[in-house]
Formats: structure tokens, C-alpha cells, sequence
């Protein structure tokens, strides 16, 4: 079990997550005197590691799976763009498990990334809007790749 632990904490350095006991965060929850909705709202939704890497895990491999059976419907542009982006929207909230929510968007709001992150959302909305209301495969195609 110790190794695990030690596993857990080498995952967390990789992924920039603070490496802090549980006891820690229980008392850095007790001894904050804010009792707004979200501090509230943020102690009731912690996840542990083994739980944020079995979401990331079930996430990723969910994520992964729609990107390969899109392959298999490739000349059908419906479900196609669906698959595809779902798949592509699951393996991104597989990231979000690892360093939470808020840091995911703001990593992803960085200026540095906002132009490529606009570009991936665009591209995404595009393929749908493409698949489900012009029903053009050509186009489809074009605004996925």
C-alpha cells in the first residue's frame, strides 16, 4: 500500500497537483472561516487521488473508444462528428479529473493557448453544425480535420 502511495504522489508532482496529506487538507478545510456557497460546494465535491485517477482513467479510455469507433463510421458524417467529438470532449474531461476543473480552463484560457483552444471548440462546433443541420459530408470532414 505504501508504494502505491508514493505512485499516487509521484502522478501528482507529474501533473502539478500540490502533494499534501489528507490530514493537511482536512484541517486547511476546518480552520478556513468563509462559509460561502462555493467553499461549501468545493469541501463537499473533493475527490481523492485514487478516485480523480479512476475518473481520469475511465474518462481517457471512454474518450478513446469514441475516437476509434468514429473511425469505423468514417463515411457517415452524423455519426461521425458525433463520435468524434464526444470522444474528443471525454479524453478533455479526462485531463480535468487530474488537475481539476477550474485549472483545466484556466490552462486552457492562457494566452499563450487561447488562440489553439479557440481553434479546437471552433472546430468542433463547426463539424457538428456541419453533421447535424447542412448534412455535407465534404464539409464535415474539412472542419474536423
Amino acid at each position: 500500500m505504501e508504494k502505491m502511495n508514493k505512485a499516487f504522489e509521484k502522478v501528482k508532482i507529474m501533473v502539478g497537483m500540490d502533494v499534501e496529506d489528507e490530514e493537511q487538507q482536512a484541517a486547511a478545510l476546518d480552520n478556513s472561516n468563509s462559509f460561502a456557497f462555493m467553499d461549501d460546494f468545493n469541501r463537499n465535491c473533493t475527490l481523492s487521488t485514487t478516485q480523480r485517477l479512476y475518473g481520469f482513467a475511465i474518462c481517457f479510455a471512454s474518450g478513446l473508444t469514441c475516437t476509434l469507433l468514429s473511425m469505423l463510421v468514417f463515411f457517415k458524417p452524423i455519426k461521425f462528428a458525433i463520435a468524434f467529438t464526444l470522444g474528443n470532449l471525454l479524453s478533455l474531461g479526462s485531463t480535468a479529473f487530474l488537475i481539476g476543473p477550474k485549472r483545466q480552463v484556466t490552462m486552457m484560457l492562457d494566452p499563450a493557448r487561447i488562440y489553439a483552444t479557440a481553434i479546437y471548440i471552433a472546430s468542433m462546433i463547426i463539424a457538428l453544425f456541419c453533421a447535424l443541420y447542412v448534412h455535407n459530408k465534404l464539409l464535415t470532414l474539412l472542419a474536423i480535420i
